[in-house]
């Protein structure tokens, strides 16, 4: 093993893997930046995480080779960087690749002039040329020769492409046209339309989801589908919702034996997953998937959402109650060997029901990918159920016995490697991913891991003396400034976690938090907010992110914070500024609504208008839990055992024994009923403005 380089003292497992690398590499400090303008050499910058396939193949074809290293220690100060615990530094060159080449993904690997601007790059870079791609030695010797003899060249196309991404940050509409549009109609009705067509459009009717291989879960699509459905009723756009959700929990993207969802899948069927296990992505489906429980009542949504959510907690989450961020793809160098059975294998596990469920789970001979088999339900219970003439109960019985025999067979083998470092906005989703299972399932489980986690974020990525919040949390070390979509996603928890548990002292945190979002990260020149807090020196510019790509946006986050805030605190001027956010984007997200899913969400909430939800008096708690099951997107939510003085929504509200629900538009309320039922008619009937 080759002498320890200077990741040796990091925490970031993804580091960690190559802090016995010949490569002298550094973590993104001052010390690396100073030493490559002392020294007047190029960076290079390689970006990845511990989940990602072709990085670990790059770096057992050439940063573990001495050749390699040799070159890449005279000639350049060598940077690794986890894209989980510097998403800032990632979406910056990332944005530059693109540029520069058109289309990106990881490992990334950009060359920087000493004063951090990217000039050249690309991804994976194999050993040896192939089908017209360079080899990894040929690119860092034409890079060094060109920066070497071509010095004035590279500077200028650094510069230039800092001017591009400068210029990108100024999409939508600015501050000074805003006020122009105040009192705007944000969108008309057809528009909405519009937006659900083109999803549609692109919609697989036959395997759900959207578009074609590979395929990932794009829960924000599903979710606009199903609150299209609840404004203006519309069954097509539910059912490929229930559809993809359904197509993907039989599939091999879910984890039938373990619980938990893969990364994406790489064909149309959902087979064939990329098998990495990520945090977020397990948050997002699981909340989708109580939702759709909530809508339809299916069993099997609760089912796979209880399992999902098994998953996480005895495998992903800490003794802390904190979540670890990601399993790896590959377990022995092989990806995923952890979760593929032969026939044979699959049999003498089994047992006597092998012939039965090797059907249920298509595990043949031949096997369906590379001779080996990935569990995948060709049939809903129901249909196979009858196809062979065992009752439901009796199949899922032994279901349950042959999964358990499998995992503990299973568990035997090298498991994939873990990133146990928390990120505290993966955290917050999590939390939403709990507290939206407790709502839909009345499984109090699950609201006590969201209590617990509550206190983990606050205990752990807090300051307790400055009030300054973290990013990153491994080993008893809290790390790099907070982002924007770490304090956004936490307020949007807070706001949740309130309305199940009735804890209002979170709203008040919420409030105080979002306070602190403005100080830090606000633009003077548009209500959409940067991605890095204003005191955060090391990065080249600060850039601004509104697409919603494998998490949402930290700005559509925090305009649905806004708007619920708003009006949960009596604060318009924060109503106003989600209404100034959407305005500024409307445009842009009216012609790719695919890509700004959650931003679509709102549009349709501003529309319709919001319902302000009040349950008060002694079973208020019980009222509310019925009231929690049901699918209602838009609209804020209390519960409390007597009114609350200086609480708009509970003002002129009497105190009573007896519990009352109330329905309210701008603090305005229908005439409340005592009888859940009743009030759920009342929602039917009011759900547009």
């Amino acid at each position: 093993m080759a002498e320890a380089n200077h990741l040796i003292k990091e925490t970031s497992p993804y580091l960690l893997q190559h802090a016995h690398n010949p490569v002298d590499w550094y973590p993104w400090n001052r010390e690396a930046l100073d030493k490559a303008v002392a020294e007047d050499k190029p960076i290079l910058v390689s970006i990845g995480y511990s989940a990602c396939h072709w990085c670990h193949v790059m770096e057992r074809e050439s940063f573990e080779d001495a050749g390699v290293a040799e070159i890449m220690n005279r000639d350049f100060v060598n940077i690794k960087i986890d894209r989980e615990e510097r998403p800032d530094l990632d979406h910056i060159y990332m944005d530059a690749l693109q540029a520069m080449t058109g289309s990106g993904g990881w490992p990334l690997n950009i060359f920087l002039t000493p004063d951090r601007k990217p000039f050249y790059g690309g991804t994976y870079f194999p050993p040896r040329p192939v089908h017209n791609r360079p080899s990894w030695k040929d690119v860092l010797k034409g890079v060094s020769q060109a920066y070497r003899e071509r010095r004035a060249e590279v500077e200028a196309q650094a510069i230039q492409m800092i001017d591009h991404l400068e210029n990108a940050n100024h999409i939508g509409i600015g501050a000074d046209l805003l006020k122009n549009l105040k009192g705007k109609k944000l969108v008309e009705k057809s528009q909405l339309r519009e937006m659900r067509d083109a999803l549609m459009q692109t919609a697989d009717k036959t395997w759900g989801g959207f578009g074609y291989a590979p395929k990932f879960p794009q829960t924000f699509m599903v979710r606009f589908l199903m609150i299209y459905d609840f404004l203006f009723g519309d069954k097509e756009g539910l059912n490929h919702a229930i559809l993809t959700l359904k197509k993907m929990m039989r599939g091999g993207i879910y984890d039938h034996i373990g619980g938990g969802f893969a990364r994406y899948s790489t064909d149309t069927e959902w087979l064939v997953p990329h098998f990495e296990k990520m945090t977020y992505d397990n948050a997002l489906i699981s909340i989708a998937i109580a939702d759709a429980y909530k809508v339809t009542g299916e069993q099997d949504f609760a089912d796979v959402l209880d399992e999902t959510l098994h998953f996480m907690t005895s495998e992903m989450m800490s003794e802390e109650f904190g979540f670890y961020a990601a399993l790896d793809a590959d377990s022995e160098g092989v990806e995923g060997k952890y979760y593929v059975w032969t026939r044979a294998e699959f049999d003498s596990v089994v047992g006597e029901d092998s012939a039965l469920l090797a059907k249920y789970f298509d595990i043949t001979e031949a096997g369906n990918w590379e001779n080996e088999n990935i569990p995948f339900k060709k049939q809903a219970d129901d249909a196979f159920a009858s196809k062979h003439a065992i009752s439901k109960e009796e199949l899922k019985q032994k279901v349950a016995t042959a999964r358990a025999r499998l995992l503990t067979e299973r568990q035997k083998r090298v498991v994939p490697g873990l990133d146990d470092k928390c990120l505290l906005g993966w955290n917050a989703l999590m939390n939403v991913a709990l507290t939206n299972a407790f709502a839909a399932t009345g499984n109090r489980k699950w609201l006590d891991t969201a209590e617990k986690n509550m206190a983990f974020i606050f205990e752990r990525f807090r300051n307790q003396a400055t009030g300054e919040w973290y990013h990153t949390f491994k080993k008893g070390q809290a790390k790099y400034p907070a982002f924007l979509d770490d304090l956004a996603y936490l307020i949007y928890a807070m706001i949740r976690l309130s309305e199940v548990n009735g804890n209002t002292e979170l709203l008040k945190d919420a409030e105080e938090l979002t306070s602190k979002v403005f100080e830090d990260f606000a633009d003077s020149e548009s209500p959409l907010f940067y991605y890095t807090g204003r005191n955060q020196s090391d990065v080249v510019l600060r850039k601004k992110d509104w697409y919603d790509g494998s998490v949402p946006s930290g700005n559509a986050i925090m305009s649905d914070n806004f708007l619920r805030l708003g009006k949960l605190m009596d604060r318009q001027e924060w109503v106003e500024k989600s209404e100034q956010m959407l305005i500024s984007l409307h445009e842009m997200i009216l012609r790719y609504p695919s890509s700004f899913g959650f931003w679509a969400g709102l549009l349709l909430e501003h529309f319709a208008g919001t319902m302000e939800i009040l349950i008060l008096g002694e079973q208020s708690k019980v009222a509310s839990e019925r009231l929690l099951k049901t699918f209602i997107p838009n609209r804020i939510f209390q519960f409390s055992n007597a009114p609350e003085m200086g609480n708009p929504l509970h003002d002129g509200k009497p105190t009573a024994k007896e519990t009352y629900l109330y329905l309210c538009r701008d603090y305005s309320c229908l005439k409340p009923v005592t009888d859940p039922e009743e009030f759920l008619q009342l929602v039917e009937k009011e759900k547009l403005t």
